[in-house]
């Protein structure tokens, strides 16, 4: 974890926990070495630091290229382990990056969704997660953040400060038959659909505690 990092990380656990009532359900389930996805569901800007922080690690992300035009965050972005990615999320340069870090023995954040909710409930998983585990082989951390809608939803200027809560599941390790096309008919992109759909399905299971005070969105 480089300076420039560990010191946004810190800024953001401590912005998290005073304005947000930040939780994290389940902390002792994140795996903290080797290569893995942290893949979770996407309601808000805010998504990509709070699963970031879940992690004692530093991870890696993906933000878009035309970032890198705004003042003082296009200066950032290079030092936090941010890999860029074209507007139209077709990059499959960012995608190639994204499957050399996971391979290399790094954790990397992607929202199987692929886009914000619009509504904060769970939208159908795109296939480019199922890419990156059949690729890799890495295991799945499914992650499920309630609260971030009602704090910073899509389309709103608005910030509220309504309670957030990230809750960890147990890592998904896919087995050499569940990643083999022939299971498929030798269709690469069913199963890679398929692996998406899995961990979407694993996000979707996860449930607050009963007395946490962050909004629930079921569906």
């Amino acid at each position: 974890m480089s300076f420039t990092y560990y010191f946004w990380y810190t800024l953001s656990k401590i912005a998290a926990r005073f304005f947000f009532s930040f939780q994290v359900v389940h902390p002792e389930r994140m795996i903290e070495e080797g290569p893995l996805i942290l893949a979770s569901n996407h309601q808000s800007y805010f998504d990509p630091p709070l699963v970031g922080i879940c992690s004692k690690r530093g991870v890696y992300y993906l933000a878009r290229k035309t970032l890198l035009q705004v003042p003082l965050l296009g200066k950032l972005l290079p030092h936090i382990n941010v890999i860029l990615v074209d507007r139209d999320g077709n990059d499959m340069s960012a995608l190639k990056s994204v499957i050399r870090t996971v391979k290399s023995g790094n954790g990397v954040v992607l929202f199987p969704e692929g886009t914000r909710s619009v509504d904060g409930t769970l939208q159908p998983a795109k296939a480019g997660i199922g890419l990156v585990i059949a690729k890799t082989r890495a295991p799945v951390q499914p992650m499920r953040i309630f609260g971030s809608y009602e704090a910073f939803p899509k389309g709103s200027g608005h910030i509220s400060l309504a309670p957030i809560t990230v809750v960890v599941g147990q890592p998904i390790r896919f087995t050499d038959e569940e990643l083999d096309p022939a299971a498929h008919g030798g269709d690469e992109r069913a199963l890679y659909q398929h692996l998406s759909h899995r961990v979407m399905e694993a996000i979707g299971a996860l449930r607050l505690p009963e007395s946490s005070p962050t909004p629930a969105r079921i569906s």
